[in-house]
């Protein structure tokens, strides 16, 4: 009988452990990623690049579900990720600075802390692109030029609060130059306009210029990062050239606040080991993607520090009125 009971006993632990860890794994069914711009376009392309290489890292048959929410700049994905369910079957790709710049410049249903940082995935620093035959072809002649000019420097970005304008704005005033902005819907359209000479020069991502300037229509003034990025190797930086501006635009990757630490851990294990897939990184080089991985407690770090930046350009000279 005692011999029995053992067995008997022996037995229920194993299928209470065996219950027990099919409770605890995640994920158990399909997760959404919310992504706060329209199909198609260069986010929503890079997050379906990567979202396959997260999947295969993901423990059984997890699947990712790419959920588009534009609208607003951003502000309506961003908004239906903060007010997602935090069980770990929603997170999203964020833009930045569009994430942390919308709530500084009107009242929004979200902040930064309405968010779980997961990882960071690119960087594509910002750059000022000018047409073959511009005056100027570096930001000393540039300044020079401006001082000459009878009138404002005008400038094409994406549009107002994005990082292209945020960062022109920093550039304006610390060469202390007067600079125009004239906003547009698209990076396609700033270059458009600079090649057609409505504009005097294009604030946007270097990615975004790189095979314009190896066809010989666009030279590239110089990149907003700390380090040349492998992409663009002989364009200087703005702090190689005398000017601390250092400003991109971030694409990565965030949960509601509340995110399980299970959940968490799991997803940031497996995003790590996608972004350093060959064929991931053969993919992201195709699409001229300058990949920077940051695992979520350096992201965190580094939203902290663009949040208090921007908030202090934005004390300092208010992009649109209040």
């Amino acid at each position: 009988m005692k011999l029995k009971t053992k067995i008997l006993y022996a037995a229920l632990g194993s299928t209470m452990l065996a219950g027990s860890a099919v409770a605890e794994e995640y994920p158990t069914r399909s997760i959404d990623m919310i992504v706060a711009y329209s199909a198609g376009g260069g986010t929503d392309v890079a997050a379906r690049t990567l979202v396959p290489f997260i999947e295969e890292n993901l423990p059984g048959d997890a699947t990712i579900n790419v959920v588009n929410r534009p609208g607003a700049g951003g502000e309506v994905g961003f908004t239906a990720l903060a007010n997602a369910e935090p069980d770990g079957y929603t997170f999203g790709f964020v833009n930045l600075p569009n994430l942390l710049s919308i709530p500084i410049q009107r009242d929004t249903d979200y902040d930064l802390s309405s968010f779980q940082p997961i990882a960071d995935i690119v960087y594509d620093p910002g750059g000022f692109g000018a047409s073959a035959d511009a005056e100027f072809d570096d930001l000393e002649s540039l300044v020079e030029y401006a001082e000459d000019k009878s009138g404002p420097v005008t400038y094409g970005t994406t549009g107002i609060g994005s990082d292209d304008h945020l960062s022109t704005l920093a550039f304006a005033r610390q060469a202390d130059i007067e600079m125009r902005h004239i906003p547009f819907d698209g990076a396609a359209d700033v270059r458009a306009a600079l090649m057609s000479g409505e504009i005097d020069l294009a604030g946007t991502n270097v990615s975004e210029l790189v095979d314009y300037a190896d066809s010989g229509d666009i030279a590239i003034l110089g990149q907003m990062a700390e380090e040349r990025w492998d992409g663009a190797p002989d364009v200087p930086t703005f702090q190689e050239q005398g000017f601390d501006v250092v400003m991109g635009s971030d694409r990565g990757l965030a949960a509601p606040a509340g995110f399980p630490e299970d959940a968490l851990s799991t997803l940031e294990k497996a995003v790590e080991e996608a972004v350093s897939d060959p064929e991931f990184l053969e993919k992201a080089e195709e699409q001229n993607l300058p990949l920077s991985y940051m695992d979520s407690e350096e992201f965190g770090e580094k939203l902290e520090r663009m949040n208090e930046n921007i908030q202090e350009l934005w004390e300092e000279q208010p992009w649109v009125e209040e």
